[in-house]
C-alpha cells in the first residue's frame, strides 16, 4: 500500500512528477473523454499528443518552469434554470492534473462517490441500500458556491499538513492562482477553484477524507454517503 493510501506525510512527492510512465497511465485514463478534444484557454487538445509533449511537460516541471494556463470559463445550465460556471483547462494541464490525482484519490473517503473513477450514482445507491437499512428520512444538502468560496491560504495550509514538499506546494499555489478567461478576458482567482478545472479534485482532498464526514457519522450514528 502506498504512503498516500495510508495517509502518511510525503516529503519527496514532487520528484514523482518526473516519471513519464505516470503520464502515459494518465493519458490512458482520459484520452477517450468527451472533453479531450475541447480546447481550454489555448487551441491545444489531445490531438497531436506525443511522448515528446510529455517530455516537455516533465522538463518544465523539473525546473519549476511549468505554469498552468487560465481555464476558459463557460456557463452551463442547471436543473433549476440558473447557470453555473465551468472551467475548461488546456490538455497539458488536464494531463498533469490526472497525474496529481494519483496522490489524492487513495485519500478520499470510501463513502465518497461523486466524480471519482468507477463511482457514481449507482455505487451511491448500492451503499445506501446495503447500509441505511430501516432509514425513514434522507436530507439532501448543498454547499452554496463551494468551489468559488475556497480560501487559498486555508487550502494550502491543510495540504501542508501531510505534504512536506515545498516544490509541490508551490505547484499547487500556481494552479490556484492561474486565473480564468471569461469572454477571453483574464480574471484573477483570489479565492476558490474553477469547477471542472485541474485543481478541482485536489481542492476536494482536504474536505473529503477526514474533515467532515467523521463528525457527520458521529451525529447520525451511521456512515454518511456523498
Amino acid at each position: 500500500m502506498s504512503a498516500a493510501a495510508r495517509g502518511l506525510p510525503l516529503d519527496e512527492l514532487y520528484r514523482q512528477l518526473f516519471n513519464p510512465q505516470l503520464y502515459l497511465l494518465a493519458y490512458g485514463r482520459i484520452y477517450a473523454n468527451k472533453g479531450a478534444m475541447t480546447p481550454g484557454g489555448t487551441a491545444e487538445t489531445v490531438d497531436g499528443m506525443s511522448r515528446g509533449q510529455i517530455g516537455r511537460i516533465i522538463d518544465a516541471v523539473r525546473h519549476e518552469r511549468y505554469r498552468f494556463s487560465p481555464v476558459r470559463r463557460v456557463q452551463i445550465p442547471k436543473h433549476n434554470g440558473t447557470l453555473r460556471p465551468l472551467g475548461l483547462p488546456t490538455w497539458s494541464d488536464k494531463l498533469l492534473g490526472e497525474v496529481l490525482e494519483a496522490y489524492y484519490e487513495p485519500q478520499f473517503s470510501d463513502r465518497s462517490h461523486g466524480f471519482r473513477p468507477g463511482r457514481g450514482c449507482h455505487t451511491t445507491l448500492s451503499e445506501v441500500a446495503e447500509t441505511w437499512t430501516g432509514t425513514t428520512w434522507f436530507v439532501e444538502g448543498d454547499v452554496t458556491d463551494c468551489f468559488g468560496s475556497l480560501d487559498h491560504h486555508v487550502l494550502l495550509a491543510i495540504l501542508a499538513e501531510r505534504i512536506y514538499d515545498n516544490r509541490f506546494l508551490r505547484l499547487m499555489r500556481n494552479m490556484l492562482k492561474a486565473g480564468y478567461l471569461q469572454d477571453w478576458i483574464w480574471n484573477a482567482t483570489l479565492s476558490g477553484a474553477p469547477q471542472g478545472g485541474v485543481v478541482a479534485d485536489p481542492a476536494h482532498a482536504p474536505t473529503r477524507p477526514d474533515r467532515h464526514h467523521p463528525g457527520a457519522d458521529h451525529v447520525t450514528g451511521k456512515p454518511s454517503v456523498w
